[in-house]
């Protein structure tokens, strides 16, 4: 008997869903933490200052021009990231030369570069989400592609299998078993449903040219060269002339940049490139920050010697526009802070969908299996507990190995993301082998005390525990003690809860029946 739509959609999305669900927790857990990277990579450089004023744009550019000069007279290129708000906290620098490449923080009050413990920060913490870490990026890429398209598979599949999706989402029945697991995945996945399909379409949209090099090939050739052709054509990118090698001086960079305040507004630039300063065909090129999703398109493009305006465009058109605007709305980077809190609660309801999704799984087969053992209940049922609760420990000890490392340790940086892969492997096994109602209230509990004693080791071995940076207002700092002691908090109460679940599941288990005889024996000496 053939099958409905809707039921052949159902076993699409239960299949497709439970093949690359792990993967997608993965995913999207890593990618919501990294709405605040910014936040995380100062929390995880204690040594930076506490309580600073951010000056305005201009100063900031005249400080790391001023230390440009200094430090990379002869460079070939120099960078400048002045103060932008949330984005970029202190000047940083990055310039080319002879030796190499170079970066530096300063501090916007000396002027003099900011020393601080290497990390990855919040960014390797983000990256996790496509690049999947020791893998080569071609395969992480493909990777990352292949569960994508079935994220958006599960998703359309999902909305036609539940014909009262929308009804559902008003009820939510406790205490009723796979009932209510099925209650909470309908909730959170039509809560924040358009997010779901933005967040994982455009995530398709950031390697298009990767799945999709045959177009690029067919009209281009093969080879790094058609490739560069391809990218300078598809986003405009300015020429740059090679140098002269003839010294000329430099226009004004400050009058360059306030001729761009003029163009855009005051404070919207996120970056100054110039190109063989000093040479006689220096370009000096400003970026725009991310003002609104389209914006990333936004460049200057100065003549470095005598200043002449070479190009000005504010956001490209086209079928670039829409790349830009699918990009900028994924990564949110336009978000103000009330957007930005939206974007993370959106992507962990997206991260606890799919979490029940699993659950669920396995609650089904429970249920439909009573009285004997689904082939593969026993190892979803692991790698779920290793998984869902594992890996947020995991994400805990990568801020713990930044505190606890020592500052001077060569490769620290490498190491901090090296304990949170041992601890998670640590978590998978630790499921593996304890029976699995145990094993989910025992990792809640070492999640509860990972997040919950964060903030405490961060006092115990810096200078910006909570005690200094609330007084100081620096909320960026104490944000991430706050958010550690609230997910502590949740942990806690998810361990308590489970716990009691279990006790109740033994407390309704009936006695055992006693054997037939001995029944029979106090029968008859009662008698």
């Amino acid at each position: 008997m053939k099958q409905s739509l809707r039921q052949s959609m159902a076993s699409l999305h239960t299949w497709a869903g439970l093949l690359v669900g792990w993967v997608l927790f993965f995913m999207f857990l890593t990618g919501t933490l990294g709405y605040f990277d910014t936040e995380i990579d100062r929390w995880m450089r204690p040594e930076l200052p506490v309580g600073q004023l951010q000056p305005s744009q201009r100063t900031g550019i005249e400080i790391g021009l001023e230390r440009l000069a200094a430090a990379a007279p002869d460079a070939t290129q120099w960078t400048l990231y002045p103060p932008s708000g949330r984005d970029v906290y202190h000047v940083s620098l990055y310039w080319v030369d002879d030796a190499g490449e170079h970066s530096e923080t300063l501090d916007h009050d000396t002027g003099r570069p900011l020393e601080a413990r290497a990390t990855g920060g919040g960014q390797a913490l983000y990256q996790l989400h496509y690049l999947l870490r020791y893998l080569p990026y071609g395969a992480a890429t493909w990777i990352v592609g292949f569960c994508s398209m079935l994220m958006l598979t599960v998703i359309v599949s999902g909305v036609i299998t539940h014909k009262r999706i929308f009804r559902d989402f008003f009820t939510f029945r406790p205490r009723k078993g796979r009932r209510s697991w099925l209650d909470l995945h309908s909730l959170f996945s039509v809560l924040a449903l358009p997010f779901h399909l933005m967040i994982t379409y455009s995530g398709l949209v950031f390697f298009v040219f990767t799945y999709m090099a045959f177009v690029v090939s067919a009209t281009y050739g093969d080879g790094p060269e058609a490739s560069s052709r391809f990218f300078d054509d598809a986003f405009r990118n300015p020429a740059v002339p090679e140098a002269a090698g003839v010294p000329a001086p430099m226009a004004s960079l400050t009058e360059l940049a306030a001729r761009a305040d003029a163009l855009w507004g005051e404070g919207q630039i996120r970056s100054i490139d110039v190109r063989h300063p000093g040479d006689a065909n220096a370009r000096v090129i400003l970026t725009r920050s991310h003002v609104d999703p389209v914006s990333n398109g936004g460049r200057i493009v100065f003549d470095g010697v005598s200043g002449a305006l070479l190009e000005h465009t504010d956001r490209r058109s086209g079928p670039t526009a829409v790349n830009d605007a699918l990009l900028g709305l994924h990564e949110g980077l336009f978000a103000t802070p009330v957007l930005r809190w939206l974007y993370f609660a959106a992507g962990l309801i997206g991260t606890a969908m799919i979490a029940t999704g699993l659950v669920l799984w396995t609650a089904k087969r429970r249920t439909a299996n009573a009285g004997r053992a689904h082939v593969g209940l026993a190892p979803v049922e692991r790698l779920n507990v290793g998984t869902i609760i594992g890996l947020p420990v995991a994400i805990a000890a990568y801020f713990w190995a930044n505190r606890l490392l020592p500052v001077t340790l060569e490769g620290r940086a490498d190491l901090e993301m090296n304990a949170l892969f041992v601890v998670w492997l640590l978590m998978l096994a630790h499921a593996a082998v304890r029976p699995v109602h145990r094993a989910w209230a025992e990792q809640a509990l070492f999640a509860s005390a990972a997040f919950g004693l964060l903030p405490v080791v961060n006092a115990l071995t810096t200078d910006i525990g909570l005690a200094a940076t609330v007084p100081a207002g620096d909320w960026m700092l104490a944000g991430v003690d706050l958010t550690a002691l609230a997910c502590g908090a949740g942990f806690a109460a998810a361990a308590r809860r489970l716990r009691r679940l279990r006790a109740g599941d033994r407390a309704r288990v009936p006695a055992a029946p006693e054997p037939a005889g001995r029944r029979l024996r106090e029968a008859s000496q009662r008698s």
